[in-house]
C-alpha cells in the first residue's frame, strides 16, 4: 500500500529502518483459515516456524484512519494512515496485503507474544466502520482496538491518547463508533492544527475552510515537524499493546 508520496523523507526513513527479513507473511481471512475464537481470526506467522498456525483470540487491532487513492497521498487527514505506515515499519511487520473482501489494507505480526493486526480501511473516511467491522466483532473485542487519526482540536505536532469518549466531529470515528456500537476504544489522535505566533491554537473555522485544510497535503516544514511525532506515535502504540492504555495514557499525555 502506497501511504507515503514517493520520495519523501519519512518514508526514506521508514524505509531503511524496515528490515529486509520481516517475519510476517500472511493475511486475515484466507480460504483455507475459518477457525474463529472469541471473533478473531488465525494467522500463519512466519518466523522460526513459518507454518506454524497461531489462533488469535487475543489481539490487538491497530486501525489508520485516512482516504485511499493517490491523490490524497500526504494529506492532513491522512496522518493515521501515515503514522500507522510508519509504525508497521519500525516494528518490521513486513508488507501490506490487501484484503478485497474487508475492504482494507493489512499487515501485522508479534510484539513480544502479543500478536497485533494493523488495519488501514480503504473506504473513503466516512465509510471507515464497515472495514473496522470485519475485524472487531464485538464491543469486548472493541476494548482492544486502537485508531490512529488527525485532531483539528490539537496543534500541528501534538499528541493525545485517550479511552471511551466522543468522536468530536469526526467522521471516521462517528462511522467507527457506529459500526462497533461502542465509544469504549482507545485512540491516538495526531494534531493538524496551526497555531499562532503567541501558541493559540489557529483551528479553521467554516465548513469550507475545514475541508480545505485537511484535504491539503502536508507542506515540507510540517512533515519535518511529523517525524518526531511519528516516532513518539509508534512507541505510545507499543505501549498500549505490552503496557495497556491506561499506563500508557499516563506516559504520553
Amino acid at each position: 500500500m502506497k501511504i507515503f508520496s514517493a520520495g519523501s523523507a519519512l518514508a526514506d526513513d521508514a524505509l531503511r529502518k524496515a528490515s529486509q527479513n520481516a517475519y510476517f507473511a500472511s493475511r486475515l481471512w484466507e480460504k483455507n483459515i475459518k477457525t474463529h475464537i472469541a471473533g478473531a481470526k488465525c494467522i500463519f506467522v512466519g518466523m522460526e516456524d513459518k507454518n506454524k498456525l497461531y489462533c488469535l483470540s487475543m489481539s490487538w487491532i491497530i486501525v489508520g484512519l485516512g482516504n485511499p487513492g493517490e491523490e490524497y497521498e500526504g494529506t492532513r487527514h491522512n496522518t493515521g494512515r501515515m503514522a500507522l505506515d510508519f509504525f508497521a515499519r519500525q516494528m518490521k511487520f513486513g508488507e501490506w496485503k490487501e484484503d478485497k473482501k474487508a475492504k482494507a489494507h493489512v499487515v501485522g505480526g508479534m510484539i513480544g507474544k502479543i500478536a497485533v493486526v494493523l488495519v488501514a480501511p480503504d473506504t473513503f473516511m466516512n465509510k471507515s466502520g464497515a472495514a473496522v467491522a470485519k475485524f472487531v466483532k464485538s464491543q469486548k473485542a472493541a476494548e482492544r482496538m486502537v485508531v490512529v487519526y488527525d485532531e483539528l482540536d490539537l496543534p500541528l505536532g501534538a499528541l493525545k491518547l485517550s479511552f471511551n469518549r466522543g468522536s468530536g466531529g469526526h467522521k471516521g470515528i462517528e462511522s467507527i463508533m457506529q459500526a462497533v456500537k461502542t465509544k469504549k476504544f482507545t485512540r491516538v489522535r495526531i494534531g493538524i492544527s496551526p497555531e499562532t505566533a503567541g501558541g493559540k491554537l489557529k483551528k479553521p473555522s467554516g465548513e469550507k475552510e475545514v475541508v480545505d485544510h485537511i484535504l491539503k497535503a502536508f507542506r515540507s516544514a510540517e512533515l519535518e515537524t511529523l517525524k518526531p511525532v511519528f516516532k513518539k506515535t509508534a512507541q505510545a502504540l507499543e505501549a498500549i499493546v505490552t503496557d495497556g492504555p491506561e499506563r500508557a495514557m499516563n506516559r504520553f499525555n
